[in-house]
């Protein structure tokens, strides 16, 4: 697949996936500040938000026909599975920021841009929510010193609106995954460790699950146990998830035959929702807590967060090479843009 990206500082910032749920809430942010141009399999889904200043053409990363454009910088919002979109990015010396990876391929795309050594940034901004989870997490453990202890509490509102790609954790929910705990490995099952959480005054039931903040935080700012838990505002979904692992369904079940049944589980979007997540930090200075609510929706978060990671790479003094977004510089100054963007964010 010959893909051919060349970088152009005047030029626009390439969304793939741009008319997807996320991409979508990204360019109607992103639209205010840069010219864009958004890819996908089917540029007529995308015509509605075509202007003046946005562009939609045809990149479909499962074909092999070759894409070519000249952009600033690119942000993926999609599955990237063959790692086109990032290798175009890299070969082209372009910033790069990626929204959507689930934790193997997210340990996959850090070996790949390290090995072409990427004379650009490169942001694997993966973790919950575009990576504001990890940034949250970072600005809380400044505050202790440190962090010993860091769980995230996710409540995932079921009448949201939501992109297939936002439930495709459910297909890792048959795998065990590797996790720190008390500074050393440990495996945990998925959907286990249950407990009761209050997220925003709601109280809710949250299982464990692998996501790639539970890999990153232990290399970037060293914390010895990273534990993130998910629950839903439908309890009956709760109950469902639970049973299904019970019988052992995301085993059994992992193959194509299976996937409508194990998707029926979570995706039936809603016309829209609030997005929920409480993060708490223990440390050498005592405990931080941060509950993170977007009255907008979660991909309208998952968006902040991507705009997030365009000002970084763009941003004057960004540095080549792999970043994650808890690494970059002062963390609680991004908390604050996330606030004048209408998020709320209440610390105690």
């Amino acid at each position: 697949m010959n893909d051919l990206l060349e970088l152009d500082p005047s030029g626009p910032v390439l969304i793939a996936g741009g008319y997807g749920t996320v991409g979508t809430a990204l360019t109607q942010l992103a639209a205010k500040e840069w010219p864009l141009l958004l890819t996908g399999r089917n540029p007529d889904r995308g015509s509605s938000l075509a202007s003046e200043r946005v562009a939609v053409r045809r990149w479909d990363l499962n074909q092999p026909e070759p894409f070519k454009a000249n952009v600033r910088a690119v942000i993926s919002t999609v599955n990237d599975p063959d790692d086109r979109v990032l290798r175009a990015a890299v070969q082209a010396g372009i910033p790069y920021v990626d929204v959507t990876r689930w934790t193997s391929r997210v340990t996959r795309a850090l070996t790949l841009a390290t090995l072409m050594q990427p004379e650009a940034p490169v942001l694997l901004s993966s973790g919950w929510m575009g990576g504001i989870t990890n940034i949250v997490a970072a600005a809380l453990a400044e505050e202790v010193g440190g962090a010993d202890q860091i769980d995230v509490a996710i409540r995932y509102d079921t009448n949201d609106q939501a992109g297939a790609d936002s439930v495709d954790f459910i297909d890792r929910l048959g795998l065990d995954f590797e996790v720190r705990k008390g500074g050393k490995a440990a495996v945990v099952r998925p959907l286990s460790d249950t407990r009761w959480v209050d997220i925003a005054g709601h109280r809710t039931k949250v299982a464990r699950l692998d996501t790639p903040e539970q890999f990153t935080l232990p290399l970037t700012i060293g914390a010895g146990s990273v534990a993130t838990r998910i629950g839903f505002s439908s309890n009956t979904s709760t109950t469902a998830l639970l049973a299904a692992r019970t019988i052992g369904l995301f085993r059994w079940g992992s193959g194509e035959r299976w996937e409508p049944l194990r998707r029926s589980l979570l995706y039936s979007p809603g016309s829209g929702g609030t997005a929920h997540l409480r993060v708490d930090v223990e440390g050498p200075g005592g405990t931080r807590t941060a509950v993170i609510s977007d009255p907008q929706g979660q991909a309208h978060l998952t968006a902040l967060g991507g705009l997030l990671g365009l000002h970084t790479v763009l941003g004057a003094g960004a540095q080549a090479g792999v970043l994650f977004p808890e690494s970059v510089l002062e963390p609680a100054s991004q908390l604050a843009k996330l606030e004048s963007w209408g998020v709320t964010i209440l610390r105690s």
